[in-house]
């Protein structure tokens, strides 16, 4: 568990200002879209697009062969997690990305989205119970940033009883996804 005098520190930052009836409204529906648990989660995804942002702002001022080298990297780590789709990307579409193009990429959306959940709620709940795996591996965490080869990996572990079509709760998911479709 560690040692518990070490305080880790937060992998976000909180509003500046607490009670913005625009933001609040805007959390309150990413959390319903993408079934979050808390608005911590909301931060956490807009510390992760705040960080990029910044670099790409640096990176246009910085013309140096080092700058050059340093935007390509950035173009590919973008690119390797999803976030970045276009072939030539600049850095003017690093500083347009929003929140939702990092929400998009986590598990807990991946999971819903590809059929293997009802709900992004039951989607969160089937990879908390370490029903889901990536590569074969058991994921527990739904904020887990998918990396496009992983993508198409993404499946019921190989224990999970909802790896068994016969699964009464299966069977509702895979009703409701011939459904949708």
């Amino acid at each position: 568990m560690g040692d518990p005098r070490r305080r880790y520190p937060k992998k976000y930052e909180t509003p500046n200002h607490p009670w913005i009836k625009e933001r609040i409204e805007r959390e309150k529906e990413l959390c319903a879209k993408y079934g979050l648990r808390r608005k911590r989660e909301v931060w956490k995804a807009e510390t992760i697009l705040r960080k990029y942002r910044r670099q790409a702002r640096r990176l246009i001022s910085d013309t140096t062969e080092q700058g050059a080298k340093e935007a390509k990297q950035l173009f590919s780590v973008l690119r390797r997690y999803g976030i970045l789709r276009k072939e030539n990307p600049t850095l003017d579409d690093v500083l347009s990305l929003t929140v939702e193009d990092i929400l998009e990429r986590r598990l807990q959306t991946l999971v819903f989205r590809k059929g293997l959940a009802r709900t992004p709620r039951q989607a969160r709940q089937l990879i908390v119970h370490g029903h889901i795996a990536v590569n074969g591996r058991r994921v527990t965490a739904p904020s887990y940033l998918v990396k496009v080869e992983e993508e198409d990996s993404i499946g019921y572990y190989k224990t999970s009883p909802f790896n068994n079509n016969d699964h009464p709760e299966r069977a509702k998911i895979i009703g409701i996804t011939e459904e949708q479709q």
